[in-house]
This record gives structure tokens, C-alpha cells and sequence, in this order.
């Protein structure tokens, strides 16, 4: 039981507080003018390359490849002995579901080409993001395996967290570039997956104590 306990659920509480007052604003505010010009801001520069290198880092969000790469890293655990990092891994795919449900309830419509450029058209409603979310949340939780594994190589885990850390801070830049979503969407992704990570790392590192 870490010491710290009581400011982990304070942190969670003030989390999911600002996570509930942004959905319930967004519902009744689908669409935003701040949302709006950060959004043009964003996309103000706009070219061939960046258009490929954005769709690039939203890659590993894209069904299935989100499916396949959770599975796929959770696989390499497993088959390196580390059979209980694999099966918290897994535990990420149960996101989407999360995902599905508050999408549906909220039902905000994507940015469409009369507000912004569209680089990538999308089929479900728009927020949260599901990309921010799952990226948070996957390569949050490989950040966090990195500094417990100690049995892995140094620059194995140093390699990790590099890419994971990038992969999360552009994320949520990308998707507002590509138009798929609004800046409050990618907002609401973040907070939800860092909703999420808590638990996923609160019962790794209790279970892990209760091993030893």
C-alpha cells in the first residue's frame, strides 16, 4: 500500500471532477469557438509531409492496429517472463469499451469542413478522444513498468520511455491537426486515460507487494 495513498485518491477525485464538469459542458456545448481557432491555429502551417508524419503518430490508435498492438507487447511480456505485466497489459483493451459507452452518451459530432481542415474522416462521435486515451493509458502504463522492471536492460527501458513519452505529448496535437478532433475532445481523452492508469497501476504495484 504505497504511503502516499491519500493524495493518489485526491488526485483521482480531482481527475474524475474535472473529467464529469468538462462532459457535461460539452454536451450541452458541442461546438466551441475557442475549440475553433485552436484548432485553425494548429493547423495553420499544413503540408504533404506533416500530413504523414501526424497520421504516423495516430497510427498505433487506428483499429486494429490498437487491438494488435496491445496484444503483440503483451505477448513479448509474456514470453519473457513476465507473465503478470502481460495480463495488466491485456487489461488496457477494456478502454475501448469505456470509450464506446461515454461516446454514445455525449454524442459531439466531429469537426467537419466547415470549421476545419480534414486530413482524416472518422465514424464515431468525437469525444473523448480515443486515441489520447489509449495512448495515455497503454504507453503510460509501459512508462510505468519501465521504472519497476529493473531486471531490464537500462537502455531497453530508456528507449521505452523515450518513445512512449513522445508518443503521448503528440498525440493529442496530431488528432487536432488531422481535424478528427476538437482540443476539448483530446482534454477529455487524457483525463479519462490518466482516470484509468491509476487504478491499472495501484492494483500492479498491491499485487506485486503481495507477491514479495
Amino acid at each position: 500500500m504505497p504511503k502516499n495513498r491519500k493524495l493518489l485518491i485526491l488526485i483521482l477525485s480531482i481527475l474524475i471532477i474535472c473529467f464529469l464538469a468538462l462532459s457535461i459542458f460539452i454536451a450541452q456545448n458541442p461546438i466551441l469557438p475557442f475549440d475553433i481557432d485552436f484548432s485553425l491555429a494548429i493547423q495553420k502551417y499544413q503540408a504533404k509531409w506533416l500530413d504523414y508524419t501526424m497520421l504516423a503518430v495516430s497510427f498505433f490508435g487506428e483499429l486494429p492496429w490498437s487491438l494488435l498492438s496491445v496484444l503483440v507487447v503483451a505477448a513479448i511480456f509474456y514470453f519473457n517472463k513476465f507473465k503478470r505485466e502481460s495480463y495488466f497489459i491485456t487489461l488496457v483493451l477494456f478502454s475501448g469499451l469505456i470509450i464506446l459507452g461515454i461516446k454514445n452518451t455525449i454524442n459531439r459530432p466531429r469537426p467537419t469542413s466547415f470549421y476545419v481542415r480534414l486530413v482524416e474522416v472518422n465514424r464515431f462521435q468525437s469525444y473523448p478522444s480515443g486515441h489520447v486515451l489509449s495512448y495515455v493509458l497503454f504507453f503510460g502504463f509501459l512508462i510505468f513498468l519501465m521504472t519497476q522492471l529493473k531486471t531490464i536492460a537500462e537502455l531497453w527501458r530508456k528507449a521505452i520511455i523515450t518513445i512512449s513519452a513522445f508518443l503521448i505529448f503528440a498525440i493529442a496535437p496530431s488528432r487536432i491537426y488531422l481535424g478528427a478532433h476538437w482540443f476539448t475532445d483530446t482534454l477529455g481523452g487524457a483525463l479519462l486515460g490518466l482516470i484509468c492508469l491509476f487504478p491499472l497501476c495501484y492494483f500492479y504495484l498491491q499485487k506485486k507487494r503481495t507477491n514479495n
